[in-house]
């Protein structure tokens, strides 16, 4: 069993309202050349949580931690611009919520961050401050 010292917050980068799914990002990443898909899970519009990679096997999802992290994307986190932006649906909130909480439970020692909480990443992802948002999660349940 790997040490998860993170679980790590992703946006797809796409356009707000603009479903796509694991499938979709297992072939884009593909096509960079990867194993297939860099997250753990992704989380549709409609709130659905998709697998991605098994939790057991190393993401591909934030330089120098990903033997160390669990990769959660949502779709979206971009406007019609392509620019950074919270587009969260109401569904996509409380789907994050639910699976941050079990992974929590499951890795207590794991602090929940976004993307751009990571040093050497010059991106907003994931289009919102998770690290903040998210922090009553490792409180409430991580071995803080």
């Amino acid at each position: 069993m790997r040490k998860i010292n993170y679980i790590v917050v992703h946006c797809s980068a796409t356009k707000e309202g603009v479903p796509f799914h694991a499938s979709d990002i297992d072939r884009w990443h593909k096509q960079k050349g990867w194993n297939g898909i860099g997250y753990h899970y992704v989380v549709t519009l409609d709130g659905v949580v998709e697998n991605g990679r098994p939790e057991e096997q190393i993401g591909a999802h934030v330089s120098g931690h990903n033997k160390d992290s669990i990769g959660v994307c949502y779709i979206g986190g971009c406007d019609e611009n392509m620019q950074a932006k919270d587009t969260r649906t109401n569904k996509q909130k409380v789907a994050l919520i639910n699976l941050l909480i079990k992974l929590q439970v499951r890795y207590p020692d794991a602090i929940i961050l976004g993307h751009r909480d990571f040093p050497k990443v010059a991106k907003a992802c994931p289009s919102f401050d998770a690290k903040k948002e998210y922090s009553w999660i490792t409180k409430e349940y991580g071995d803080e």
